[in-house]
């Protein structure tokens, strides 16, 4: 079993210093994680929603209507579509992931 210790560390994105506690290290280590946080808690909660929002899911509450590129039918999406590749409804979506 490691002895962790309290380690001063230093936000790759505020800058401000944050002490990576000996408990989270602990857990770092029974989750496999090789790496020390390079970002302090408001800093990685502050990425986790950013990140959260682009993956474009129905917690930003926007939805965009198409035309469903198979069977034609209207549906709405929850990301903007680029118009580069077609978008089918939530039917076609689903009935194409069973199929893959």
């Amino acid at each position: 079993m490691a002895n962790f210790q309290d380690q001063n560390l230093t936000c790759r994105d505020c800058g401000k210093p944050f002490i990576w506690t000996a408990s989270e290290q602990e857990f770092y280590q029974q989750k496999g994680f090789q790496n020390a946080p390079v970002r302090c808690p408001a800093c990685r909660a502050l990425k986790k929603a950013r990140m959260d929002g682009n993956r474009g899911g129905m917690s930003s509450g926007q939805s965009f209507p198409i035309t469903c590129a198979t069977c034609g039918k209207t549906d709405t999406v929850p990301f903007e579509p680029k118009g580069n590749r077609p978008v089918l409804c939530k039917d076609c979506f689903r009935k194409q992931r069973e199929t893959a």
